[in-house]
């Protein structure tokens, strides 16, 4: 064991202020959580809608369960497609405006088996910097030729796009999971289309939270018919687990047959897919307009007290640099009965350590002024601290 360093390398991780730990909740109840005899308001949680513990999502689950019991049997393409995958894949493919859809184990899962399947090497692989780490490691399974742009710099996309080889493929998420802010997409689905590249968007942190029945950015836009991969997820708005590549019956079946992280795992149980049916029927309708109109509030009530942001969505960066700056603050909320951990490098870059507040629909404004309030009480205490602690 030795001569891994695994022991060096856990206390380098300490030294540089840089070590994780699980944070095992006892009970969560919507927006309140509680671990051990503590109890706090989340506000780092995905759920953006509050579904994830919406009574009728957890019907839809036991309803699932009743009809298909608790696991799926086997992979896709052995007999481990039921009914339920294809009613959800349909339905997801009809929500985007798409010819078909394919559901994967987690949003993860598509980017490494989507990606792979439609590029190599000789191709060349376009990314916005601050990208999520599903879509770097896909594109660095691929072997395609891997060019980076500082973050929405669209001069820099464009001049890429000249040079790139191959079959060239952009890759952006619509809403950054990290900034909340958005892609300038009309721009960037302007110069693809110019130099013939295909565009691949994630719009994990926008479906079901952005545009027309919370179809994403892209439709808010307009611009969902000009692009040709849209990826999402199903653990956010959703409130569940899982992901999904919504495209052209080809692209499909060129996956169904070719992304190794669809083919090579056992399918998602019938029982979630089942109960994405259910919270995407949520998603379109009228509860879905109304948990928007709700979570949009909550938001532009937090954004008051974090100056300066310009977000799109339900994500709220407070950055305060060091890594030392963001988990004093973040414990100092935790005392105060809020749940916000800090993001710390790799997830973000150095000397950009942070706080991510998230919004839900299933806050209250209550819980959102004493948020504000206990911000407010912090920054006070923190700059009235001694030169050497930390601020």
């Amino acid at each position: 064991m030795d001569s891994w360093n695994i022991t060096a390398r856990l206390d380098e991780l300490r030294t540089q202020g840089l070590w994780r730990e699980l944070r095992p909740l006892d009970e969560a109840n919507g927006v309140i959580v509680r671990s051990g005899n503590r109890e706090w308001v989340n506000f780092s949680s995905n759920d953006y809608l509050g579904l994830a513990s919406a009574p009728q999502i957890s019907a839809a689950l036991a309803e699932g369960v009743a009809k298909n019991g608790g696991g799926s049997g086997a992979s896709r393409l052995v007999c481990g497609t039921h009914r339920a995958h294809l009613d959800l894949e349909e339905a997801l493919a009809d929500f985007k405006s798409t010819e078909a859809a394919l559901t994967f184990s987690s949003g993860f899962a598509v980017a490494l088996g989507t990606i792979p399947a439609l590029v190599g090497p000789g191709d060349t692989i376009i990314l916005d910097k601050l990208c999520h780490a599903c879509l770097v490691d896909a594109a660095r399974l691929s072997g395609a030729t891997i060019r980076v742009f500082p973050h929405n710099h669209l001069e820099k996309l464009e001049r890429l796009l000249r040079t790139a080889k191959g079959r060239v493929l952009v890759v952006t998420e619509s809403i950054f999971s990290m900034d909340g802010d958005a892609a300038p997409l009309r721009e960037i689905v302007e110069l693809k289309s110019n130099h013939g590249a295909w565009l691949l968007v994630d719009e994990a942190h926008a479906v079901g939270v952005l545009g027309p029945q919370g179809r994403g950015l892209a439709a808010e836009l307009g611009v969902d018919q000009q692009i040709e991969l849209h990826m999402g997820t199903l653990s956010k708005a959703f409130g569940l687990s899982g992901g999904y590549l919504a495209a052209s019956r080809e692209v499909i079946d060129l996956l169904i047959n070719r992304a190794r992280s669809f083919i090579y795992t056992t399918a998602p149980p019938p029982h979630l897919a089942h109960a994405a049916l259910a919270a995407l029927n949520v998603l379109r309708g009228e509860q879905g307009d109304a948990l928007r109109k709700t979570l949009h509030r909550n938001a532009q009530a937090l954004k008051t007290a974090l100056h300066g942001l310009d977000v799109s969505a339900a994500i709220l960066p407070l950055i305060l640099g060091t890594e030392a700056a963001a988990m004093a603050a973040s414990q100092a909320l935790n005392a105060s009965g809020f749940l916000v951990p800090c993001i710390r490098y790799p997830t973000v870059a150095r000397g950009s350590a942070r706080l991510r507040f998230t919004v839900s629909a299933a806050h209250d404004m209550t819980q959102i002024d004493a948020l504000k309030q206990a911000l407010t009480e912090y920054r006070a205490a923190s700059f009235a601290a001694p030169a050497d602690e930390p601020h």
